[in-house]
């Protein structure tokens, strides 16, 4: 029994490295995707002159969705890769010689591999459909109340992407003056509003503005002619279609899971199978880590190793793992279309796992 310490410190060694190499390999793909994905809010930002914490909180709201993501595809990377890397520098080798079978040799991974399940889980169930709420919240807040409030005098400023507003002066009441709005909500029927006064209010389905003394202007589709309608006051809202809480207007990627599995009687079916797909994938996905993971030890433990050998299995496991997700996404969208298939996306799931454990323990007897 002396040597069982030496083999606690082999596990900590090989895991240790598994570690560093999947806290690099994460946090160089999360901040990619970050920077790849924030590229559509900066628009959004230097539009409307916002301040870069305004920027850095909302794309940051979205980096537990990136990592949850990514975790078990990086998982898998690593795993691979220390286990070849060790295999092409005899480390392998010597400790198969010390007695190690590929279960015990695999340990560290399948230790690592269950700890991200568990950090999946935690993120896909509790942190991601949180940050995803905050952040629509937010980006609403953004492009509604604050943008409205930005309005600069004598500059044409678009509220959002169907608005233009123009205001001669502006008080610090929120009082406006020579004021011009092109509402093209509407495609088929645009309208131009001129007042002479206004104020701007802000309301829980986002900003109004009070118009006094002005006018509205369409052109009348049947017979092409001006249609001027005058009014005294009139109230027209700024914002775009508001966060109502309705139904159609969640995204299930925020809702918690109980709900997930009691969709809303008033939710469209279509909708309603999209719930519980997300439900199923919540559950299911932190699971593909497991998978993945014995994927990569099969493929790196298996047969024999040379320096610059092994490369059929690698490039197999690449393969193999990348056919997984596609099909993972293929099941999802089957499953949404008719929900008698959500059976299949515990199958693909669990099926990996279960073949390729079986795989390691065949050929988990020590070998020379």
């Amino acid at each position: 029994m002396p040597a069982l310490p030496f083999f606690h410190r082999l596990d900590r060694y090989v895991l240790g490295q598994l570690v560093l190499a999947l806290a690099l390999v994460t946090t160089g793909l999360v901040a990619l995707i970050w920077l790849t994905q924030s590229l559509r809010f900066i628009q959004i930002i230097v539009s409307h002159g916002l301040s870069p914490f305004v920027f850095v909180k909302l794309t940051a709201l979205l980096v537990p969705s990136f990592l949850a993501t990514i975790l078990p595809i990086t998982c898998f990377i690593v795993i691979l890769f220390i286990y070849v890397r060790l295999a092409g520098d005899r480390e392998l080798t010597i400790m198969r010689g010390l007695g190690l079978s590929d279960i015990k040799l695999a340990r560290p991974a399948l230790a690592l591999a269950v700890a991200v399940t568990l950090l999946g889980y935690a993120l896909s169930l509790g942190v991601v459909p949180w940050t995803l709420s905050v952040f629509r919240s937010y980006q609403y807040e953004i492009r509604n109340q604050i943008a409205a409030f930005l309005l600069e005098p004598g500059v044409f400023t678009p509220v959002s992407s169907n608005i233009m507003v123009y205001v001669q002066s502006r008080g610090t009441n929120g009082s406006l003056k020579g004021i011009i709005i092109e509402d093209n909500r509407d495609p088929n029927d645009p309208a131009t509003i001129l007042a002479r006064t206004g104020e701007l209010m802000t309301t829980p389905r986002g900003p109004v503005v009070v118009l006094e003394n002005g006018s509205r202007q369409q052109i009348d589709p049947k017979t092409g002619q001006l249609d001027l309608l005058t009014f005294e006051r009139n109230t027209l809202s700024l914002a775009q279609a508001a966060r109502s809480g309705m139904p159609d207007d969640t995204d299930a990627a925020e809702i918690p899971l109980h709900d997930l599995f009691h969709p809303p009687a008033t939710l469209p079916s279509g909708d309603s199978a999209k719930w519980l797909v997300e439900a199923q994938r919540r559950l299911t996905a932190p699971l593909s880590t497991l998978g993945y993971a014995l994927i990569a030890l099969v493929a790196a433990l298996g047969g024999g190793f040379k320096r610059h050998g092994g490369l059929a299995r690698i490039i197999g496991a690449v393969v193999i793992v990348t056919a997984l997700v596609a099909l993972g996404l293929g099941v999802n969208n089957l499953a949404a279309r008719n929900t008698a298939l959500l059976p299949l996306i515990w199958v693909w799931t669990l099926l990996p796992p279960c073949i390729t454990g079986y795989l390691l323990l065949r050929q988990g007897a020590p070998r020379a």
